[in-house]
């Protein structure tokens, strides 16, 4: 696996272009976060609450759809803003994809993407495997746990949920939860928590299957198998249908529930093989 993807882009590219979507996603990481951070740091509340649950403008609500789900299952009926702002998410996230969140918001991302750089550039090699299915299992465990004990026992855990509250109310005992995705990720398997555990990623890809937007391999043919696109993809078994399953009419569309659409596989790229496009142009090739 190279040590470097994306070297080649940089010379072809230049290096900004190279890092594009790299770059716009650590952007909507952190101004996500920064607006949570606006109110407790200087009072300007534009965003008011956290991941789970939050207020635009004191406007409009947003709140986890998976969270909400648990808090339905346990018995309690969530209050009509949580319900409007869960059906506001996942309507987004149902056009957009649904692990758009995992690369574009969720900030154990930047944690994961950590690992995943050091991992290679330290050159760790590991034959664990989990299988990607796990997560399902995982998302399948959250959603009955609150059914047979009235409690949503996830949020307690979710890594996701105890960093971005964390950030905006001081981490306490989360930072073990970090320090475990990361030496997860590190030391046991690669994308061992985003791409083989985490049941909310699990959930958001469900949610997104319809989603119009998509990452193609448009122009697969120019292809020369220098591997850096898997080197980078947390989903990297969605790649070779894309790139070699044209004899077979498979493609080069990638699988779209697992797709994060985050857009590494073009930024390094030098043959520029990848795209960001919407079903709706493919078809209209077809006619």
């Amino acid at each position: 696996m190279n040590t470097w993807p994306g070297k080649e882009a940089i010379v072809v590219k230049g290096w900004l272009k190279a890092h594009q979507w790299l770059l716009l996603r650590r952007l909507s990481q952190l101004t996500i976060m920064g607006l949570f951070l606006l109110g407790p740091l200087v009072g300007v509340w534009w965003l008011k609450g956290n991941l789970s649950a939050s207020m635009v403008l004191d406007t409009v609500p947003l709140a986890d759809p998976l969270a909400v789900l648990q808090s339905l299952f346990s018995g309690h009926l969530p209050e009509w803003t949580a319900l409007a702002g869960a059906a506001i998410v996942a309507g987004f996230y149902t056009l957009a994809g649904g692990r758009v969140f995992c690369s574009w918001v969720c900030p154990v991302n930047m944690i994961t993407d950590a690992a995943a750089s050091l991992r290679r550039k330290l050159g760790i090699r590991t034959s664990h495997k989990l299988s990607r299915k796990a997560r399902l299992w995982l998302l399948g465990t959250v959603l009955l746990t609150p059914v047979a004990t009235g409690m949503i026992a996830w949020e307690w855990i979710n890594p996701v949920s105890q960093l971005s509250r964390g950030l905006l109310f001081g981490m306490g005992t989360g930072w073990f939860l970090v320090m475990a995705v990361f030496l997860l990720d590190l030391l046991v398997t690669r994308h061992g928590w985003c791409g083989h555990l985490c049941p909310l990623g699990a959930f958001y890809a469900q949610l997104g299957r319809i989603s119009p937007l998509r990452v193609s391999a448009t122009r697969r043919q120019q292809c020369d198998d220098c591997m850096d696109c898997y080197a980078v993809c947390p989903e990297a078994q969605i790649l070779p249908p894309a790139l070699k399953g044209e004899a077979k009419g498979i493609g080069p569309e990638l699988i779209a529930t697992d797709c994060t659409r985050c857009g590494r596989c073009i930024d390094v790229c030098a043959r520029d093989v990848f795209e960001f496009r919407t079903r709706f142009s493919r078809q209209a090739e077809k006619h």
